[in-house]
């Protein structure tokens, strides 16, 4: 019999900038309404499988850091 031992993290997941903006908006829906506050319309874009958030925020000139922090706090 295989035992397998938990290696990782007890951190909860969180969003990164690496991640797409569909990702983090399917994974935590709560995130939309951060996208929503920083006045960036990927909600219904068909770009934002492809865009990560890194990517998103520098498109709607939108401070990165800001938003990934908001994204994790929304999220927490």
């Amino acid at each position: 019999m295989r035992r397998f031992a938990y290696t990782g993290s007890m951190r909860k997941c969180a969003p990164t900038l690496d991640m797409t903006v569909g990702q983090v908006m399917e994974r935590w829906p709560a995130s939309i309404r951060v996208f929503m506050d920083f006045r960036m319309s990927c909600v219904g874009c068909p770009i934002a499988s492809f865009h990560s958030v890194e990517e998103a925020g520098r498109e709607h000139a939108v401070d990165v850091v800001a938003l990934l922090d908001a994204l994790q706090r929304a999220v927490d």
